[in-house]
């Protein structure tokens, strides 16, 4: 997978992508990520990428100008897609986007090649909205300084689902939302640490029922801590007699 991030603070992501998992796809080419700076686009001497608002207020716009420039140049690249750059999703990092979650890391961890782009300030000129970008994405009902740590969250979010980029070849499968529920414990040896022990049947080497277990505890997890995650959880009529032994209301 190709991903090019457009930002104004390209940088910022330097120390983050040349660490661990997401610095071992690259080194593997699972996954290529390209940073490119927004201001390298700009016309003027100054290379300046925001402007005051029409209209007045508070705050300064990113110029509508560079951002398509930049976002041009990249898709006319002959190197920079492997399909045609009219099918390649433009994703702009936006309170106004739907919600970031791990369904829609998985979707787009299916495309060959992903834009983001950062925004900045107030926002970006609208006609950037209306004009250029085919998605927008939040992270959530929060605001941020810009959109450079969404673009982080979702290319570490995306790489998981990466084939070969996790060691276990089930492990982006079985991480928390990704089914549904909650992850269960996990523990590792040694098997008492000041008092404070392991499962016994973590230890006892039958795989069935540390199955159960774990479905079991991601069960009882999702419903002390997030029971919201049940009404649209896949469930089964176990999963359910589960539940409802622990009290839980689960409507289907």
């Amino acid at each position: 997978m190709r991903l090019d991030i457009f930002t104004l603070f390209p940088s910022m992501f330097n120390s983050y992508l040349d660490e661990s998992i997401l610095k071992r796809a690259q080194q593997a080419n699972l996954i290529s990520i390209h940073l490119h700076d927004i201001r390298a686009y700009t016309t003027d001497k100054h290379h300046v990428t925001d402007d005051a608002p029409y209209g007045g207020g508070g705050g300064m716009v990113m110029k509508a100008e560079p951002i398509f420039a930049a976002v041009e140049a990249v898709s006319n690249e002959p190197s920079a897609v492997s399909r045609q750059p009219s099918e390649v999703p433009i994703i702009l990092l936006s309170p106004l986007g739907r919600t970031f979650n791990q369904a829609i890391a998985k979707e787009l961890a299916l495309h060959e090649h992903l834009m983001l782009i950062c925004g900045r300030y107030e926002g970006v000129d609208e006609r950037v909205r209306e004009h250029l970008v085919t998605d927008e994405i939040s992270i959530g009902d929060y605001v941020l300084t810009g959109g450079e740590l969404p673009a982080m969250i979702m290319v570490d979010a995306i790489a998981r689902y990466i084939p070969n980029v996790l060691g276990a070849e089930n492990a982006a499968s079985e991480d928390s939302f990704a089914t549904g529920l909650l992850e269960y414990p996990h523990y590792t040896r040694p098997p008492e640490f000041r008092g404070w022990t392991v499962p016994e049947i973590l230890q006892s080497g039958d795989h069935a029922k540390i199955a159960k277990w774990r479905r079991q505890q991601a069960l009882r997890r999702t419903w002390e801590k997030r029971p919201d995650l049940l009404a649209s959880a896949n469930l089964s009529d176990e999963d359910k007699k589960f539940l409802a032994g622990l009290g839980s209301q689960v409507v289907r």
